[in-house]
């Protein structure tokens, strides 16, 4: 009885487990072609008929065909649908695959009671196991032969898009070719299975070969191996005729690997003769050097062309004071007479004090500062001029009077108590080491600074700002102007200013590096270390105004007399007005709003339109004047608006804008 029982169970145990996972077995490739077979074989192994009764099966869970992903024991690695169908009901999935759970435990509890039978079940589990690791691993091999026949061309294009990216360049997209493993179980990380392939990879490569065979054909080494020479001219033709008209990959002949890798071969031989290359390094350094030394040659003769365009006056200035001083000498005496002589003296107008031999530039001062006051009748002009440009300045003025304002033309000749016993930079500047400096070329040449070699710091012209109140003793306050400014709005309003005690309002420069009190004068001296601080704040002359009566109080002429005296030898600062200007009026400097007065049009195109614009003054300093070809020409219209090409002297001598 109990062998009988025990057939039984046998029997069952074949029939209701063993039979279906045959089945699955070898049916489930056919059956997975197409969905309706895949829907008709889950509900095939989902029941079995046994003994004409439809029973169903218990190792298997009971599913509908659309919750079913796949069974627990994979035998076939194939992909069996898009991953965006398997993961569009999540939820009725994740109940699936608890159930499929469940029913394992149920299907393993009672197989565990069968005796002998589960070991035959367990042994069909672990051979679909191994299939399945062989598969994994055969799959693994297969994705790393991708990569290693792909690398190259991958890293090649990587960079290639890179280096487009660089230069801004905006290409569209390569196309790409995704590599997956074909793997259900981790449909997750296809992403990180993919490889980016270019069509045209191989043909690159090939480019890039031919780019590299040219440069070691260019190389001096390489011409001395005539074999390698041969080998690589060749190489280069056979490549040549290879890449022909091909734009992909697949356009290339068959031959074409063969012939990448005999290229490669031959420049890998190149590369070993490259390996001595003392006598190449030594030709480059030898070129840069000559390279910087003929940019060090053209950056002198670039300053030195500068400054003597600066220095030279153009023909229409030349022609200028030349046609106004004929016409002067032509008036008779009261005719060379200003009006309103009784206000130059009157220390309750605003009172200007303009120091240039240039007529033009002086025009342009005066007519800007008329055009923004609001009564011209109250500013008084005060110019002072060389010999040789007085006529001719007066004959302007006197031939286009600015309006309601009052003009003063004076001759610094005139000024006698302005003597070489009084004055102690004209006696330097009469002095045979100065005309020695200025004159002899050896002594010239020596100066590292050429600027300082300019014929303005000869003249004393440059130097009256250190004596005004010599030359106005009755005025209380004066604004200085120098002749390449152009004034934008009323100033009246600095001359209510209170400078609180100082000598001097100016806009300080510190903001710039270069204007600092170690720029100008020479701190390895003690007599100005000691004194001065060289990280002091700079500030620049062309529209200060000075406080006469401060001035006389504190006895500036005298501290200016005291440190020209010092720097007879030019040990203290070389030549100019700025550096002796911040040495005498050292914290007697008030600062000034920087709107009223902005620098740098002269030499700096990178000025800010916004500053332009609020300024009151704005300042051509530097060698890039506005009525010179040199001048910049964005600021140039800011200086031209003020003068009128259509006056008769001018075209004369054909000035034009």
């Amino acid at each position: 009885m109990k062998i009988k029982l025990r057939k039984s169970v046998i029997f069952l145990l074949s029939v209701t487990v063993l039979a279906p996972i045959v089945l699955y077995t070898n049916t489930l490739g056919a059956y997975l072609a197409s969905s309706s077979s895949r829907n008709e074989f889950i509900e095939d192994v989902s029941t079995f008929t046994f003994a004409g009764e439809v029973r169903p099966l218990n190792v298997l869970p009971q599913e509908s065909a659309a919750a079913l992903k796949e069974p627990l024991g994979v035998v076939y690695s194939e992909n069996l649908g898009d991953s965006s169908s398997e993961g569009s009901n999540a939820s009725s999935g994740e109940n699936a695959h608890i159930n499929r759970q469940l029913a394992e435990e149920d299907a393993i509890s009672s197989i565990s009671n069968l005796g002998s039978g589960g070991n035959t079940i367990r042994q069909v589990t672990d051979q679909e196991h191994e299939v399945a690791l062989e598969k994994k691993e055969e799959n693994t091999r297969e994705t790393e032969l991708i990569e290693k026949v792909n690398e190259a061309e991958q890293n090649k294009a990587k960079r290639e898009i890179g280096s487009r990216r660089s230069k801004g360049k905006s290409e569209r997209p390569p196309e790409r070719t995704a590599v997956v493993k074909d793997n259900p179980r981790e449909t997750g990380s296809e992403k990180q299975n993919e490889r980016v392939i270019f069509p045209d990879a191989r043909i690159r490569y090939l480019k890039d070969q031919l780019i590299q065979a040219k440069l070691y054909l260019s190389l001096s080494v390489t011409r001395t191996n005539p074999q390698f020479v041969r080998d690589l001219r060749l190489r280069m033709k056979e490549v040549l005729k290879v890449l022909g008209d091909a734009t992909k990959d697949s356009e290339l002949p068959k031959n074409a690997l063969e012939r990448l890798r005999a290229m490669d071969q031959t420049l890998s031989k190149g590369k070993q003769l490259e390996e001595d290359c003392a006598s190449s390094v030594k030709k480059l350094r030898a070129m840069l050097h000559s390279a910087e030394e003929q940019l060090r040659v053209h950056k002198k003769q670039n300053l030195f062309l500068t400054h003597l365009t600066a220095k030279t006056v153009p023909k229409g200035l030349h022609c200028l004071p030349l046609r106004l001083s004929t016409e002067y000498f032509m008036l008779n005496t009261s005719q060379r007479r200003f009006p309103n002589e009784e206000k130059l003296e009157d220390p309750k107008l605003y009172h200007y004090a303009l120091f240039s031999d240039n007529v033009l530039a002086t025009a342009v001062v005066v007519n800007s500062s008329v055009t923004h006051t609001k009564d011209p009748s109250k500013h008084v002009f005060h110019i002072v001029t060389d010999r040789l440009n007085f006529a001719a300045m007066k004959m302007w003025f006197l031939a286009n009077p600015p309006g309601r304002a009052t003009i003063q033309v004076q001759n610094i000749e005139d000024f006698t108590w302005l003597n070489s016993s009084y004055s102690p930079v004209l006696r330097q500047l009469g002095s045979p080491t100065m005309i020695d400096y200025y004159f002899k070329n050896r002594h010239a040449e020596s100066d590292s600074n050429i600027k300082f070699r300019n014929p303005k710091y000869l003249s004393m012209m440059n130097h009256l700002r250190f004596y005004l109140p010599e030359i106005f003793p009755k005025l209380d306050k004066v604004l200085f102007l120098d002749d390449d400014i152009v004034v934008q709005r009323d100033l009246t309003g600095i001359w209510s200013l209170n400078l609180r005690d100082k000598v001097i309002g100016v806009v300080e420069t510190c903001g710039q590096s270069f204007h600092r009190f170690d720029r100008y004068l020479n701190f390895s001296n003690p007599l100005i270390s000691k004194t001065f601080s060289p990280r002091a704040c700079g500030w620049a002359f062309g529209m200060n105004i000075f406080d006469l009566k401060e001035w006389r109080k504190q006895n500036i002429t005298e501290v200016y007399h005291k440190w020209q005296n010092l720097n007879h030898d030019r040990l203290l600062w070389k030549l100019g007005t700025l550096p002796p200007g911040l040495i005498t009026f050292w914290n007697r400097t008030f600062a000034l709003e920087k709107s009223w007065h902005v620098l740098g049009l002269g030499y700096n195109p990178n000025v800010v339109q916004k500053d332009i614009e609020r300024a009151a003054v704005i300042h051509y300093n530097g060698n890039l004047k506005p009525w010179l070809e040199i001048g910049i020409p964005k600021f140039r219209n800011y200086w031209a608006k003020y003068v009128d090409y259509d006056q008769v002297y001018l075209r004369e001598c054909n000035i034009t804008p």
